[in-house]
């Protein structure tokens, strides 16, 4: 079987990752970055209706009402069975109650016929958002901080703390990868942006581990008869199969979950299910384009550095 030169490709692969991590930046320069109502504040109005509503039309005339963009979520109300339309506005002063009321003027006017009604009526503060995603973030620097730590001491024979930092450099890469849909499908960010981080934190650094199981064990076998590179890319063809097909089979499932959500319009859950699939295939990536090009750079770099250091002496 041909042997892929992983390590030689890698100006391509950073390129790859520089180019995405570019977009991204330049995306959230110029478009903005979509706060959810639970981290910006503002206001939540639930209408109730009968019948059939154009959720289009519906959000564009609450949209032109309010002068500033809106979300629109469906719910019912299983006591009553009745169909509900929840409106959210992320604003840090939300509406005031003349604003509210021309609001619900204006759309219950519009759709008579559907016996559309307003249900309630809420300010909501970013203070809780605020708490939780702070919280987030602090699992989030702790769980890197474990994964470099236990990395470090499991692969102490191949330089385990360069192996865990260079791990923990790809999974930021995911994240910005995941970020990056929010940004550029104009999803708000939401608690469904942290459960995507956190997911991508537990599962992509599992595809790296394996690697580094592989070059022990290589490094074991062959000692020093292969150079860090060629290491490297002989412990990544034997691994290759099996980290492809195991990604494969998650990315599989999940897609079926998008087109289940896509049909039925389940508007919470593709905000988590489409990030999700991106963060997946970039974490494939990250594992197998760039921590082992990152790594044996890094490996490389110190090797030259003691040779010099030897020639001093």
């Amino acid at each position: 079987m041909k042997q892929i030169d992983f390590i030689g490709k890698k100006k391509i692969f950073f390129a790859i990752s520089i180019a995405m991590v570019v977009i991204t930046l330049l995306f959230s320069i110029f478009k903005g970055v979509e706060l959810d109502i639970q981290y910006k504040g503002g206001t939540m109005i639930t209408y109730s209706y009968t019948g059939e509503i154009d959720h289009s039309a519906f959000q564009s005339l609450v949209e032109e009402t309010v002068g500033g963009r809106v979300f629109i979520q469906d719910s019912s109300d299983i006591a009553t069975g009745s169909s509900n339309l929840v409106v959210s506005l992320a604003s840090t002063d939300g509406l005031t109650s003349e604003e509210q009321a021309t609001l619900s003027d204006a759309v219950e006017s519009a759709y008579a016929e559907n016996n559309l009604k307003t249900e309630s009526i809420s300010n909501v503060s970013a203070t809780v958002g605020r708490e939780f995603f702070i919280k987030s973030l602090i699992a989030v620097l702790f769980a890197a901080i474990v994964m470099v730590v236990y990395i470090g001491f499991r692969f102490k024979r191949i330089s385990g703390w360069s192996a865990g930092v260079m791990a923990v450099i790809a999974l930021i890469h995911d994240v910005i990868a995941a970020f990056a849909v929010f940004v550029i499908a104009g999803i708000p960010i939401d608690a469904n942006f942290m459960a995507v981080v956190l997911t991508i934190l537990g599962y992509s650094i599992n595809d790296t581990i394996v690697i580094y199981d592989r070059v022990r064990e290589n490094r074991r076998i062959y000692g020093t008869k292969l150079s860090t590179a060629e290491l490297m890319n002989k412990s990544m063809n034997q691994s290759l199969k099996r980290t492809l097909i195991t990604s494969l089979t998650t990315i599989m499932a999940l897609a079926v979950v998008a087109v289940v959500t896509l049909l039925y319009n389940v508007t919470s859950i593709v905000s988590f299910v489409f990030p999700m699939i991106v963060g997946l295939i970039s974490g494939t990536y990250s594992s197998i384009c760039l921590v082992p090009s990152l790594w044996v750079m890094w490996q490389d770099h110190q090797a030259s550095k003691a040779e010099k250091q030897e020639k001093k002496k």
